[in-house]
């Protein structure tokens, strides 16, 4: 719990792709393992993975070219080179311990991707809030101006379908995910801070490590390379000073006048939001995007930074990519209206991403209607260290129904559950409506009987939350 991976050490260097033989993913469904499969097919490796039950994801996959298993079992491990894990694998896993024990190769999720990118010009994008939505859009902008960029993002682009692709361009853009430090093995030409905040703290254990590991990711590209960082949150904005005066070249984003890439003049409308920007050259020109929030305006700005001043884009170009943005899944995605109630899924699992999701639905819903929340905290560790922010996050809500934790990689801590955030968010708001509702199950019906016609309902969490939706519609829709 000091910020250190003691499985792999992720500043060594990566083996080329054509060294790793016939490639096996442990959890090969999961967001992150998929993407990187997915390159790998499409690079002409030998490609296998397991998984622990079906999904569209495993479907897809072996459409593509992929041996996929539901289970997990040794033989799975049969011909096969390199075994790729993410930091969620625990090495009592029967395929895992078994490929240690034949001395396999076994790399993380983040060592084979960069694998892939050898020969490519690296974009890696980081941040507590914002790299996939960042990631997408870059990706996005860079094909509008006929790159073909190839990509792996922790989220499926919603015009695509696909959460990585291997392009024909020369340019590889990667979500680097800080959350076990294995942001460190890309060595990106150009690096990307969205913003450094304290999360992650079972792995980091304090705040300043959490800075320490975006200080080494800064120092981590390439000479000549560029990192663009935004101005308006204060942990950027010091890790921006601090890596220009060490020599590398720093461009930073914001609504700051001091920034390099300056957004003012916001004009909402709907779903629809406008910005002027002017960049270094003094220029301003429309940057427009069509979905909500001031966070996505920041995002699109890094995106307009990076492709315009790192990539060497044609500006117009890259704001019309911009604004053909349709989305990722699962950020401030809608799920449908059923009787006059509109439903809305989003991801955020930290406070900052629950706060900006909160507050653009808030600000979306307006006098028309009320916002009601169902929120599954993600990570006993995390509920633990953050229920006031969390409280405060969700405060703007006029009914929130929080489901149980979603533990994922953790086992249950004593003390640590929901009602930890329901007694902070009663204390900052003691007028709303908060209630704990521990049975998934139980959660479409609680909200049925609460929504009222113009309200709209926002689903938040990492975890299973994202299918509380459709069984919300179909009990809205029976109410």
């Amino acid at each position: 719990m000091n910020g250190e991976n003691q499985r792999f050490t992720f500043t060594d260097p990566v083996p080329p792709l054509e060294e790793l033989g016939a490639v096996h993913f442990i959890a090969i469904g999961g967001a992150g393992m998929s993407g990187v499969a997915r390159v790998m097919l499409a690079r002409g490796c030998r490609v296998s993975g397991s998984d622990a039950k079906e999904s569209p994801v495993l479907a897809a996959l072996s459409a593509e070219g992929a041996t996929v298993h539901v289970g997990h079992d040794v033989t799975h491990l049969d011909g096969v080179d390199t075994v790729v894990v993410s930091s969620a694998i625990r090495e009592s896993n029967v395929e895992l311990a078994e490929a240690r024990r034949r001395g396999l190769r076994v790399l993380h999720r983040s060592q084979a991707l960069a694998s892939t990118m050898s020969g490519s010009r690296r974009v890696a994008v980081a941040g507590a809030n914002g790299k996939t939505t960042t990631t997408s859009m870059l990706t996005v902008a860079l094909q509008h101006c006929g790159v073909d960029p190839s990509f792996a993002a922790g989220g499926e682009l919603a015009k695509h379908g696909t959460n990585a692709h291997w392009g024909t361009g020369d340019v590889f853009v990667a979500e680097a995910d800080e959350s076990d430090g294995s942001f460190l093995v890309y060595r990106p030409d150009v690096a990307v801070v969205t913003n450094v905040q304290a999360d992650h703290l079972d792995f980091y254990g304090t705040f300043a490590n959490v800075q320490q590991a975006y200080a080494q990711f800064a120092a981590s590209v390439q000479p000549g390379g560029l990192l663009v960082a935004c101005h308006d949150d204060a942990g950027s904005l010091e890790l921006a000073e601090a890596t220009r005066a060490a020599g590398t070249r720093v461009l930073t984003y914001g609504w700051s006048p001091q920034a390099d890439v300056v957004l003012r003049d916001e004009v909402s409308r709907g779903l629809m939001s406008r910005v002027t920007v002017t960049g270094p050259d003094g220029e301003d020109r429309a940057l427009r995007i069509n979905i909500p929030g001031r966070h996505n305006l920041l995002n699109a700005a890094a995106a307009y930074t990076v492709a315009v001043e790192g990539l060497q884009q044609d500006p117009t170009r890259v704001l019309d990519g911009l604004f053909g943005f349709t989305g990722t899944r699962r950020r401030f995605e809608p799920k449908g209206t059923a009787a006059g109630v509109t439903v809305v899924d989003d991801y955020a699992h930290n406070p900052g991403k629950v706060s900006a999701v909160v507050s653009t639905a808030a600000e979306l819903v307006g006098e028309r209607g009320r916002l009601v929340v169902v929120f599954q905290p993600h990570l006993y560790s995390r509920t633990r260290d953050f229920a006031p922010e969390f409280a405060r996050a969700l405060a703007p809500a006029d009914v929130v129904l929080l489901m149980e934790v979603y533990g994922a990689r953790e086992d249950p801590v004593p003390g640590v559950s929901s009602e930890l955030v329901a007694d902070a968010l009663r204390a900052v708001r003691p007028d709303a409506d908060v209630t704990v509702v521990p049975s998934w199950s139980a959660v479409a019906g609680e909200v049925a009987r609460r929504a009222r016609p113009g309200d709209l309902v926002l689903t938040v969490g990492a975890g299973d939350v994202t299918m509380v939706g459709p069984e919300i519609l179909r009990a809205l829709g029976e109410s």
